[in-house]
């Protein structure tokens, strides 16, 4: 089968990147990409001493690594979560929470600006004692 025609891992290369480069020491990327037995054997032996850690690296941003599956880790992001989809109003949900979040935001800060007015005019009449 050649390279082509081999099916590709439906699980992420860039995690698998991120977990090699941060915890590649202890096999995260191993256990996230499905061999779980080479990825104890990677915290055991804490990542092959640096070698067998820097040798997954390499591969899994060249795009040879392959899962538990022998399937090609190759997709940089999920499903349908590609740059163009995002831009396009791929996610109106997000929209909506953002919307949401600046309305809750421009609320808290007209609360905080009145409150602060009304403390100013107590500290003025002689209501409250002046910080020190």
């Amino acid at each position: 089968m050649t390279d082509e025609t081999r099916p590709v891992s439906e699980r992420s290369r860039g995690v698998a990147l991120a977990l090699s480069v941060v915890g590649g020491v202890f096999g995260l990327h191993r256990f996230y990409t499905g061999p779980k037995k080479t990825g104890v054997w990677m915290a055991v032996t804490l990542g092959g001493v640096g070698v067998w850690y820097l040798y997954d690296v390499i591969m899994i941003a060249a795009g040879e690594f392959v899962d538990a599956d022998g399937r090609r880790v190759l997709r940089w992001e999920g499903e349908g979560d590609t740059p163009e989809a995002l831009m396009d109003g791929g996610a109106p949900e997000v929209d909506d929470r953002l919307r949401r979040l600046e309305t809750q935001v421009s609320e808290l800060a007209e609360r905080l600006d009145f409150a602060e007015r009304m403390l100013a005019q107590r500290r003025g009449a002689g209501q409250l004692p002046r910080g020190s």
